[in-house]
């Protein structure tokens, strides 16, 4: 499509049917120059005639649309959708080449890059609900824009799919073309020898007494033994070899294809859940075990591979002394496992950079805390409550927050009521710091410190609710005689009574829990194969180099024959001198040079020649 503003004004005034501007008809000779006069070449007529601007057709009454794809726009409805038509199909070609071209897909990489950096800065609702909720909160003003932007779910946004599935279609669009120039050149034979060998980059001649022929069958077997493809015709032989190199090339750009399928796959078709297990319990891959849960769009919950385990320990070891005084040492959790629903069980140890992998999924450990065990009688004596209380860790040094709910007990008068308790579990306990805060995250001296809250806990609205946060807003805290708020410090052991003869809570002791992040990602051994086949690929089109050879064997004026060889790289080569050279040694028993030639003193050593 040419859009130049002189071609256009060429154009049109070739195909003016204004009368008043229209040249006098003129004799047959005036338009033929004097003899000896010199010729002015014609600026406009060569306009003209170079132009690939449409022109009006005065016989169908066309009209001319500059710059238009659609060529003339004949009168009529047919004839406005017949040029609508031709438009249209020429903007989709104009688009396809464009987008197919190694610009734009290096352009889309690149943006596809810028575009994984939100992905890491801001917290990602599909990685973290409870951080990305967290930035939410003391990010008031920034959030509705960000939220606006999709930045919180970077990677199933619009923008963001947009550019992925650009980039798909541009690497198969640039892929296509590629091969099947490439299995072209496959089949296709080397060129043949040019007629002047001496003008090549890197060359070398001598004189030999024997035959050209016996010097050209030589010359094939020293090729076809160095993997060079060979073609011989007439006096010469020609060969190329590398052609390995656009193999790499095309298995990059196919490694990215499967890279970016692995990708798609894994986000479409995934699982991911978390699940905290105290010691003593155990989980089955359902989904109504899971903590939480997400998934790609198109998972279903029978994708789900079958097995459980169970949580036997847990054991940690920290740094005692030094600056990294606290530092985890070893986190591992022992557990008893099993595939499928009768499978034999097996015993089996998860670290933090060591999951289980069983049945298609990997089982990796998250976090670690301690889980409080109490037991809470009501006001007629009644077990109300037995079993851990849900903790969360506040600090490095496992300082837990824990909450309690019993929605369903009775006090000393036999009325339903329903209580809370809410405080702090802290597994090293030191007063003297005047704070209720972890100094050491191991056992040495823990204590559990609670209150208690009665009114109404919120859990019978249908709405769900955390099991780590009580909502005290329709609830009041229970007070002392003097009217201070009601709490009380626990050692293993030791019992809280309520006032007004509410119940009891007894601390019978201190487990340890593990959270597990289950995850099921069915594109990772294809996107491992295609990181593997990705290198491989570069490597040979950064370290394979597409080079030809030529071999020419002719006999000379006196008798004797003039070998020629000469080398041309397709891509920059230092060492095709050097491979030459290698050539012509292993050409020269079958072809020595003659002792008393004049240009056989260094015959081996291929000379820099001009460029051709």
């Amino acid at each position: 499509m040419a859009k130049s503003d002189s071609t256009m004004d060429a154009g049109g005034a070739a195909g003016t049917d204004d009368p008043a501007n229209a040249a006098p008809e003129a004799a047959p000779d005036a338009g033929k120059p004097a003899a000896g006069t010199a010729v002015e070449p014609d600026d406009t007529a060569a306009s003209a005639a170079l132009s690939t601007a449409p022109v009006e057709d005065p016989a169908d009454g066309g009209t001319a649309v500059p710059g238009s794809f659609g060529g003339v726009r004949r009168p009529g409805a047919l004839g406005a959708a017949a040029w609508a038509a031709r438009e249209g199909l020429g903007w989709a070609r104009w688009f396809w080449r464009q987008l197919t071209s190694m610009r734009v897909a290096l352009i889309l990489l690149f943006l596809l890059s810028l575009a994984t950096i939100p992905g890491s800065l801001v917290p990602q609702s599909s990685v973290d609900e409870v951080k990305a909720q967290a930035w939410k909160d003391s990010h008031k003003t920034l959030t509705p824009i960000y939220e606006k932007l999709q930045l919180f779910h970077v990677y199933s946004s619009v923008w963001f799919s947009a550019i992925y599935i650009l980039l798909f279609v541009s690497l198969i669009g640039c892929i296509i073309p590629r091969t099947w120039q490439f299995v072209g050149q496959l089949r296709g034979r080397p060129p043949a020898a040019p007629r002047l060998l001496t003008r090549m980059p890197a060359h070398a001649t001598w004189r030999t007494d024997a035959a050209p022929e016996q010097v050209l069958a030589a010359a094939e077997k020293v090729l076809r033994r160095r993997r060079f493809r060979v073609e011989r015709s007439g006096s010469a032989v020609a060969s190329e070899k590398g052609y390995l190199r656009e193999a790499g090339n095309l298995l990059f750009h196919i490694s990215l294809i499967v890279l970016l399928l692995a990708f798609a796959a894994g986000q479409l078709w995934k699982s991911e859940g978390g699940k905290l297990i105290v010691e003593g319990d155990g989980f089955a891959n359902t989904l109504t075990q899971y903590d939480d849960f997400k998934s790609g769009s198109l998972f279903r919950a029978d994708d789900l591979d079958p097995f459980s385990f169970s949580l036997d320990s847990f054991s940690g070891s920290y740094e005692r002394t030094g600056p990294q005084k606290g530092t985890p040492r070893d986190y591992a959790a022992h557990i008893t496992y099993s595939d499928g629903s009768d499978g034999s069980t097996r015993k089996a140890t998860i670290k933090v950079n060591e999951p289980l992998e069983t049945a298609g999924s990997k089982v990796y450990l998250i976090g670690h805390g301690y889980a409080p065990m109490v037991t809470f009688r009501d006001g007629k004596g009644d077990i109300a409550f037995k079993g851990p209380m849900p903790a969360l860790p506040l600090d490095s040094n496992v300082t837990e927050t824990t909450v309690a709910k019993i929605p369903d007990m009775r006090d000393k008068d036999g009325n339903k009521v329903q209580i809370g308790f809410k405080g702090n579990f802290v597994p090293t306990l030191d007063l003297k710091t005047g704070t209720m805060l972890s100094q050491f995250p191991a056992l040495d001296n823990p204590g559990l410190v609670l209150t208690a809250y009665k009114g109404s806990l919120g859990v019978d609205s249908g709405v769900p609710q955390s099991v780590y946060q009580l909502d005290v807003s329709k609830m009041k805290q229970y007070t002392t005689k003097d009217g201070s708020p009601f709490a009380q410090l626990l050692k293993v052991g030791d019992t809280m009574t309520l006032p007004d003869g509410a119940g009891t809570l007894h601390f019978d002791g201190i487990k340890q829990w593990a959270t597990f992040q289950v995850s099921q990602k069915p594109g990772d051994a294809w996107a491992l194969v295609g990181a593997v086949a990705a290198l491989v690929g570069l490597a040979g089109s950064l370290f394979i180099q597409r080079r030809r050879i030529w071999i020419r064997a002719l006999p000379g004026t006196d008798g004797r024959t003039v070998v020629e060889l000469a080398g041309l790289g397709r891509s920059e080569s230092a060492r095709l001198p050097e491979e030459l050279a290698g050539i012509a040694a292993a050409l020269q028993p079958d072809a020595p040079p003659a002792a008393d030639a004049p240009d056989s003193a260094d015959p081996a050593e291929p000379s820099e020649g001009a460029r051709a």
